[in-house]
């Protein structure tokens, strides 16, 4: 099988659509009823037809049989399905568990991989399932020419991808530079989404003052990625919606909830990276329960999770309107938002924490040719005139728990044998990117502070954007040992002692889905956090932050496939200080 361009085994299985539980697709549903429209919740009942809403009445008083609160199906409002590590049936499978009946999604993570194959491969995944899933057009593939993806998508093949119809909107324009220097070829991607009538993303970390507002004049109308409030309250002025997210690194609801109190008809929700065990917790639900239970109106937060991005991005999903698609959910109550049924297109796909959606096996599709690796492809010579001494000064990446953005810091590496070490008792360790789409790359190898091992190793092919491998190690042997049992895999992530405890969660799907059940993908990624926690890493999602320590177009300092790299400054910068 050729392994530089799409591979695929297997096939798509389609059991029956709807496994065992309430499945009519008429009906009568009883309980309070949220009608978002108006600005109300009132006793009632939702007669549906045909998989659509015939009629909502207003009752005096509960009627007997009346349970809970029927109100609009929560929508995910910018997902990178691949994240979750599930196929996007796998994914929906469970997200509808927690009333989620439409997302948004940026198939990028599949694209910097396979290109526009990989995203159409996601589209043809995404169709087996009942929930609606509205792919974009991913934008930066590959995010920036400072390293190396396994495909490129150009403003031509965007245009193309546009006129086909196919898609509802741009995805998050991560080149902010070479959109306020105004970028040829960044120009005509925005005007190809533009000349099509689609909504564009953004992604704008830290953005402010003119540079943002040259950003917000190209046509970019929204942003997931503020961490401060002021910050997200400077692009609302500007115009722009603000997606308040909390995924399993990334978590910014605890800064910008209080934005539903302020401009709750400009905010939406979203998760934008959700690892398998989280995604088995809870998904837009519990932001909503947070929210409420902050003192944001229950209206207010419905809007957000429901009307907000149907209405932003024109999504053909129902609000609880006559006409509209029966496309709704029953909460226990308005506090805890326990979701007790999910119903999308007039059937029930969820029903008291069970799924009802069958499980589904997909075909495999990859890009992954390097070869085994040795410790001596980690080690750092030290400079000359530094070799004969016991350190050297050293840029170091700075690891944030919780956040996608690190710091940078200058510190003092040891030297043994001419050779720079790690420190894992000053939590000072050795990072390294892979280059997984050329044989014999030589990786990249510098020093980050923060993951917290003790000894042994960590590795993962899931790394944004381009997706090789990083990996975070005590020592070289346990780097190699933990690269090499992801190559054995062609992907996946791993985890090391450095002697004789090993334990990988393949990835088989473009190095970055399971093909497995989602329960089964999920005990497997706990099991791999446990093991990083067992090695002395005290962060909540070891391996989602190491995944965005690849992340070029993130501040502050980063590492790439071809070097150390300042994401504030936008160039590559030296190890040695």
């Amino acid at each position: 099988m050729a392994s530089s361009a799409l591979d695929t085994t297997g096939g798509i299985h389609h059991p029956a659509a709807i496994m065992d539980g309430p499945q009519e697709n008429n009906g009568t549903h009883r309980g309070r009823v949220v009608d978002l429209a108006g600005g109300r919740i009132f006793h009632g009942e939702i007669e549906v037809a045909d998989g659509r809403i015939a009629a909502v009445r207003e009752t005096s008083s509960p009627a007997p049989d009346a349970v809970g609160v029927l109100c609009p199906g929560l929508v995910d409002a910018h997902v990178h399905i691949e994240s979750s590590m599930l196929a996007p049936a796998e994914f929906a499978r469970i997200a509808t568990v927690h009333g989620t009946t439409a997302t948004v999604s940026d198939p990028h993570e599949i694209a910097n991989v396979l290109g526009v194959e990989g995203i159409q491969y996601m589209r043809e995944l995404a169709a087996t399932t009942p929930c609606k899933i509205h792919f974009g057009i991913p934008s930066c593939v590959p995010a920036t020419a400072f390293e190396t993806a396994g495909a490129a998508i150009d403003a031509a093949a965007i245009e193309a991808l546009c006129a086909g119809r196919e898609f509802i909107y741009l995805a998050e324009m991560m080149n902010y530079p070479g959109v306020v220097n105004r970028d040829p070829e960044v120009v005509r991607k925005l005007a190809a989404a533009i000349r099509h009538g689609m909504r564009i993303d953004g992604h704008a970390p830290g953005l402010r003052g003119d540079p943002l507002r040259a950003y917000v004049a190209a046509g970019i109308e929204t942003d997931h990625e503020c961490a401060d409030i002021d910050e997200a309250r400077e692009k609302l002025a500007l115009g722009q919606k603000i997606l308040i997210r909390e995924g399993s690194a990334a978590r910014n609801f605890d800064a910008l909830w209080p934005l539903l109190l302020e401009n709750p008809a400009d905010c939406m929700f979203c998760s934008d990276d959700k690892h398998p065990d989280d995604l088995l917790a809870g998904h837009i639900n519990t932001l909503c329960a947070r929210a409420v239970a902050n003192g944001v109106p229950p209206l207010d937060v419905l809007r957000a999770a429901c009307a907000n991005p149907v209405a932003h991005y024109r999504l053909p999903c129902g609000l609880l309107r006559i006409g509209d698609p029966a496309d709704f959910i029953r909460l226990a109550d308005l506090e805890s938002f326990e979701v007790l049924e999910t119903w999308i297109d007039g059937r029930c796909v969820a029903f008291r924490g069970r799924p009802l959606l069958p499980v589904t096996r997909a075909p495999l599709a990859n890009h992954f040719v390097t070869g085994t690796k040795t410790p001596e492809h980690f080690s750092i010579p030290a400079p000359p005139q530094a070799s004969a001494r016991e350190d050297v000064g050293v840029r170091a990446i700075v690891a944030i728990d919780g956040s996608i953005i690190t710091g940078a810091e200058e510190t003092r590496a040891p030297i043994r044998n001419g050779m720079v070490i790690a420190d894992p008792q000053l939590d000072l360790l050795k990072i390294t990117v892979v280059n997984r789409y050329l044989p014999d790359a030589p990786p990249a190898v510098a020093m980050v502070r923060g993951i917290g091992l003790r000894h042994g190793a960590i590795a993962s092919s899931v790394a944004h954007d381009c997706h090789n491998i990083v990996a975070v190690g005590c020592d070289d042997a346990s780097l190699a040992r933990a690269v090499n049992l992801v190559i054995r895999e062609r992907g996946g992530i791993s985890a090391t002692n450095g002697i004789d405890d090993d334990d990988v969660l393949p990835l088989p799907i473009a190095g970055l889905m399971s093909d497995a059940p989602a329960e089964a993908v999920a005990a497997g990624y706990a099991r791999l956090t446990r093991r990083a926690h067992d090695l002395g890493s005290p962060l909540h999602a070891p391996f989602m932050t190491l995944s965005f320590l690849a992340l070029l177009v993130i501040p502050s300092l980063k590492l790439g496939d071809r070097g150390l790299f300042d994401g504030g400054a936008f160039h590559f910068t030296p190890l040695f200080t």
